[in-house]
């Protein structure tokens, strides 16, 4: 039988520690994170954490700074679940994530985590080149508006919600869905995964 396993996706206090949280489309994502992580343990499927580290910016993703640390509120990682650490943006190329998951015999990947359209997408794309099944879990993602690419970069969140030429956090999460669904992953729900492997359990 091919083993599954969860990949959380940068699910850390850097991103609460930045202005541009107060603005983020899915302030309750640990709420959702553990409802899969409690389905992938009670099934048992591998669980695996992941953060975002830049050492040496002096940022929110600076590990002196401590901040790459988990997001309060999520469960506690077992001893037995790795806690991987990356400097890019999939959790593949800067990782052990792949030797790991083949050691596992590990062929499908349920994907979530903060940022909808940028790690948590690179990573599907990744691990999906690579030969796994990706299911993309989109409403256990977080991400927020983006501006557009001749806009200043240092502006308030307030002042890049106000730009009409900023693209909104849910036409983020659509592009998203549009560009991964039926190449590179399926996209599922929470109560969709939660439910698919209740519906096998009984049958």
């Amino acid at each position: 039988m091919t083993q599954r396993a969860l990949i959380v996706v940068d699910v850390q206090e850097s991103f609460r520690a930045r202005p541009i949280w107060r603005i983020i489309d899915n302030p309750d994502i640990a709420d959702d994170v553990n409802r899969l992580v409690d389905h992938a343990r009670g099934a048992g499927d591998l669980v695996v954490w992941v953060l975002h580290s830049e050492p040496g910016t002096g940022n929110a993703f600076d590990p002196a700074v401590g901040h790459v640390r988990l997001l309060d509120g999520l469960r506690e990682p077992r001893a037995d679940e790795p806690r991987l650490v990356k400097t890019t943006h999939n959790a593949f190329t800067t990782t052990e994530l792949q030797r790991l998951l083949t050691e596992r015999g590990v062929g499908d990947l349920a994907v979530c985590g903060i940022r909808t359209e940028q790690c948590v997408e690179t990573t599907a794309r990744v691990g999906s080149d690579l030969g796994y099944r990706v299911t993309f879990v989109v409403d256990a993602t977080a991400t927020n508006a983006i501006g557009h690419p001749d806009a200043p970069t240092d502006r308030t969140p307030e002042e890049l919600l106000a730009d009409p030429r900023t693209l909104p956090a849910e036409a983020v999460r659509e592009r998203t869905v549009y560009a991964l669904a039926g190449r590179f992953a399926t996209i599922a729900t929470v109560d969709e995964v939660v439910g698919a492997r209740h519906a096998a359990a009984a049958g």
